[in-house]
């Protein structure tokens, strides 16, 4: 496995009975059931081709009897018998984490544990943990073939609580270690909210409210790369 699966598979605590949701190969969960970090997970895909991998893959580590393969969108292919406790969704866009997280809530889904690797939008996600009473209690900030990676865990709580602006954006715990991959991502972040600035300003139609959005974050993310401590 590479460092992204094996740092999400460490967020992974023991016993838990997981879903890998968009599973690849099911890399995860064999590695997970191999080590006997957990006896049961479900790899779940919404595409034939990647879910007939996984049999494969599962098939060839002896390991039918502890995943099960499903077919499905999302976690629709998840059962409240199933007595899952940790979802595992990687390597989607921020958005349509959300939207596969609200989906399962509507159905009446609190899972224990989310550990989620969005490839865009992450301040959304951390908005979704916030707004439906998950507490981040683990992120980790990665960067792998060029690609860099935020790994955040959250666990269900009973009072909602609250994180500023600048810990959505950032992320609480990637914000409290800022080692060398923050400052690389957020200079090129800097660059990048510079240049959309630009471009917003120079439309006919100015969209004033998103123009004052990222005249906001530009403004945090300067604080914080001038922030060295």
């Amino acid at each position: 496995m590479n460092l992204r699966l094996n740092t999400l598979a460490q967020m992974v605590e023991p016993g838990s009975r997981v879903a890998d949701i968009g599973t690849d190969h099911a890399y995860l969960p064999i590695e997970l059931v191999k080590n006997k970090q957990i006896n049961y997970a479900i790899a779940s895909d919404i595409a034939k081709g990647p879910l007939q991998n996984a049999k494969n893959d599962i098939a060839e580590a002896g390991l039918q009897g502890k995943i099960e393969t499903r077919l499905g969108p999302g976690l629709s292919t998840v059962n409240h018998n199933d007595d899952i406790d940790t979802v595992v969704i990687a390597g989607m866009g921020g958005k349509l984490i959300t939207d596969i997280l609200d989906d399962a809530w509507n159905k009446h889904f609190c899972f224990k544990t989310l550990i989620l690797e969005p490839n865009i939008g992450e301040p959304g996600v951390r908005k979704w943990l916030m707004g439906h009473k998950y507490q981040i209690v683990t992120e980790k900030l990665i960067v792998e073939s060029g690609h860099t990676y935020e790994l955040i865990k959250a666990r269900a709580v009973k009072k909602r609580i609250n994180l500023s602006e600048k810990k959505i954006l950032f992320g609480p715990y990637i914000l409290k270690e800022k080692n060398s991959i923050f400052y690389q991502k957020w200079e090129n972040q800097l660059a990048y909210h510079k240049k959309l600035l630009l471009d917003l300003n120079k439309a006919k139609k100015k969209d004033l409210q998103h123009i004052n959005q990222v005249k906001q974050e530009i403004k945090l993310i300067e604080g914080e790369l001038n922030d060295k401590s």
